[in-house]
């Protein structure tokens, strides 16, 4: 079951590598990443919030993964902001 989870883990991880390669040509790709990191945020939250206290080390290991990819999900936001087209952004 754990090597699964791992083979899981490096399937998801595939469009953030190629997002990676070039992400000014890739910047849907980026934006799909990004998406992807909002909806696991949200979800993570949602199972968060749903806990009771009872499930403390539960809430306490779902917290972490909250801003683990909380803090994955403010990183993608900046580099596709980074990778927008500079001829057309404003000042």
């Amino acid at each position: 079951m754990i090597q699964s989870w791992g083979i899981l883990f490096i399937m998801w991880n595939i469009p953030y590598f190629m997002a990676m390669l070039n992400p000014e040509k890739e910047r849907g790709l980026v934006l799909a990443c990004l998406l992807m990191q909002l909806v696991g945020v949200v979800g993570e939250t949602f199972l968060y919030v749903d806990l009771s206290e009872q499930f403390f080390t539960v809430k306490q290991s779902i917290l972490r993964f909250i801003v683990f990819d909380g803090a994955g999900l403010l990183f993608l936001f900046i580099a596709w902001w980074l990778s927008r087209d500079q001829s057309t952004a404003t000042a």
